[in-house]
């Protein structure tokens, strides 16, 4: 179903902020992403109230110290049942393993997530930061790693979509934010697509925040972009471009 495609960042400072959005996407998102701001501000009561709402969690909370502290943290969301949670993939193979060991032992439901390179980063700003290759080369380089580790599902932008998912196969399930619905604002993504098009690429979950957020009528918007989800499916399966 398109809707299982779909993952509405709820970037509220607070849950009472976020429930009236929330309540009117019932029954049109597969996911409600649950970032830092909201967590560090509400805790796990964030994903009890969500989950108790019948919506499935999509905690980005993008996990990334000693192999140890990250293993405990899977368990804790695991806990909360969690249907996705995201890692640093640059955290390295020892701190995959024993993520991935965790959530396996214990949750059925719980999917692990690997965050390649961010979509607010460009060839500058990785550059900044010591690394010489290119944004699709280093979520190349890094989700091939992951994928060794036992990770089988990662965040990548539109733009590295295509590649990983030739790269990594059918059985890769592939995240894809920065997706701004044709006409808006990009905001401070910069490797950002249509929903249609990133499906079309390859993407398994969009990612969408603004465009519905702060839309006059949120549930409209969210028709609109799973409007396109459903035919971009269409179209993958059938192999049209």
């Amino acid at each position: 179903m398109p809707k299982e495609s779909l993952a509405f960042a709820i970037d509220y400072p607070t849950l009472a902020d976020a429930r009236p959005t929330l309540e009117s996407l019932s029954g049109l998102i597969g996911y409600a992403k649950i970032g830092l701001e909201l967590f560090t501000r509400e805790g796990p009561d964030a994903v009890k109230q969500t989950r108790a709402a019948g919506i499935d969690v999509f905690l980005d909370l993008k996990l990334h110290d000693i192999p140890e502290t990250v293993e405990r943290a899977v368990a804790g969301a695991a806990a909360l049942d969690a249907r996705l949670l995201t890692i640093h993939c640059s955290g390295g193979p020892g701190m995959i393993e024993r993520a991935v060991k965790r959530a396996q032992a214990d949750s059925s439901r719980l999917t692990l997530v690997g965050v390649t390179v961010l979509t607010s980063l460009d060839a500058a700003d990785l550059e900044a930061v010591g690394v010489g290759a290119s944004p699709a080369d280093q979520v190349l380089r890094l989700a091939t790693m992951a994928w060794k580790s036992g990770l089988r599902a990662f965040v990548c932008s539109p733009r590295e979509v295509g590649a990983l998912r030739a790269a990594l196969g059918s059985d890769a399930i592939l995240v894809t934010p920065g997706i701004r619905p044709a006409g808006t604002a990009t905001h401070d993504q910069k490797r950002a697509a249509t929903p249609r098009s990133a499906i079309v690429d390859g993407a398994d979950i969009l990612v969408v925040g603004r465009p519905i957020r702060d839309a006059a009528s949120p549930p409209q918007v969210t028709r609109q972009i799973l409007a396109e989800v459903d035919e971009a499916l269409a179209l993958r399966r059938a192999g049209s471009p």
